[in-house]
């Protein structure tokens, strides 16, 4: 358990770096169908369903893949 929790760890730190580096290589984060927007005077909700999906279903494929 402990090994996965530093892997996560690795590639959490890892997708940080690239977002705030190149974030041209996941500039369709955030932008796809289903994602909500809104924005009313000052306040911005941002509310990325299908992004989530999108990472929800990689991952597992992912975990799936290496616990094979």
């Amino acid at each position: 358990m402990s090994r996965l929790l530093i892997i996560a760890g690795l590639v959490l730190a890892a997708l940080g770096a690239i977002m705030h580096f190149a974030p041209w290589m996941l500039g369709w984060f955030g932008k796809l169908p289903g994602d909500i927007h809104i924005h009313s005077g000052r306040t911005r909700i941002f509310i990325p369903i299908t992004s989530m999906v999108v990472v929800s279903i990689v991952l597992s494929v992912l975990i799936n893949i290496f616990r094979r």
